[in-house]
């Protein structure tokens, strides 16, 4: 009697705490970053062009002078900036600083998953250029040129103040494609 007791009570035990729902992982949260509609602004400074800039930005004085122009658009929200290189150029430099502007984006093809490239032109305003979207860990995201193909090239290239995992900064990389976007759709040289 007693060992029926003993089966009984265990089989009970066992019944009773198989009752449980199934363990399920939860689903991982992702960060949601929402960053303020872009508002443009006509940026003029001393150098050989003038672009419109997201109000949202501070831009470092520009540093150089005569063929040499450079400085940092900065995106505290963001916690990146893009660094904007000019050179006045002739047509032995121009394709140097072509080929530059491309062995610079595909140095970075070691951490990239993949490299897209979108290409403009703009005729009417002697704008020609190329975008190029680094996706993957890569120091720089998002890295771009644009010339008139006779005596400016300008350069940009963007960096966040962190450790690179795409994943983690691709809502901010997002929003930098687009003031990229309107940068090099806003470019005019003064000759």
């Amino acid at each position: 009697m007693k060992q029926l007791i003993i089966i009984v009570s265990v089989f009970v035990t066992l019944i009773l705490g198989s009752c449980k729902e199934d363990p399920t992982p939860k689903p991982k949260g992702f960060l949601k970053l929402e960053y303020p509609e872009a508002v443009y602004k006509k940026y003029l400074s001393d150098c050989p062009f003038t672009f419109d800039v997201n109000a949202i930005t501070e831009i470092e004085k520009p540093r150089g002078g005569g063929n040499y122009c450079g400085m940092n658009i900065s995106y505290p929200r963001l916690n990146g900036k893009i660094h904007i290189t000019y050179i006045a150029v002739d047509e032995e430099l121009l394709t140097k600083s072509l080929k530059e502007a491309q062995n610079l984006t595909l140095s970075h093809a070691q951490k990239a998953e993949s490299i897209e490239t979108y290409p403009t032109e703009d005729k009417t305003h002697n704008r020609y250029g190329m975008v190029y979207v680094i996706e993957g860990n890569a120091a720089s995201p998002v890295q771009f040129y644009i010339t008139d193909n006779k005596k400016h090239f300008l350069r940009g290239a963007a960096y966040f103040n962190t450790k690179p995992n795409y994943d983690s900064i691709f809502p901010a990389v997002h929003y930098l494609k687009k003031d990229i976007k309107v940068l090099m759709e806003s470019v005019e040289w003064k000759d």
